[in-house]
């Protein structure tokens, strides 16, 4: 389907739909913030071929992009699904429970400690 020297893309042996495809960098990392930040641009922009031609080629309504990093991720190798939607295809949401921030307070404190992990380290 595609393979080239940046990424490979396949079929899921297990799909959510039919259609549904794995894109992975061809060199090994086990998670995003392991790619080497080179490496970023030029894997996304495979993501974006491959979601383009999912939508295009299967007709499909749009596409569900999505990855675990390490939680959930079934292998040990980044890699993005690229899955083809439909209306009405029966999926609904999110795979996992919603919450919520107790107060406004609450919410701030997580986005500062985001924040924080963002800035350079000295």
């Amino acid at each position: 389907m595609l393979s080239d020297e940046v990424a490979v893309a396949f079929l899921d042996t297990r799909p959510v739909f039919k259609g549904h495809v794995l894109v992975a960098p061809r060199a090994h990392v086990e998670t995003l913030p392991d790619l080497p930040s080179p490496a970023v641009g030029p894997f996304f922009e495979r993501v974006r071929s491959v979601t383009a031609a999912v939508e295009q080629g299967l007709e499909a309504g749009g596409t569900f992009v999505a990855m675990n990093n390490r939680i959930s991720q079934s292998v040990p190798h980044l890699h993005v699904h690229v899955v083809p939607r439909n209306r009405k295809d029966g999926l609904r949401g999110f795979f996992w429970p919603r919450t919520t921030y107790a107060d406004p307070a609450e919410a701030e404190s997580y986005a500062l400690r985001i924040r924080k992990a963002l800035e350079p380290n000295p």
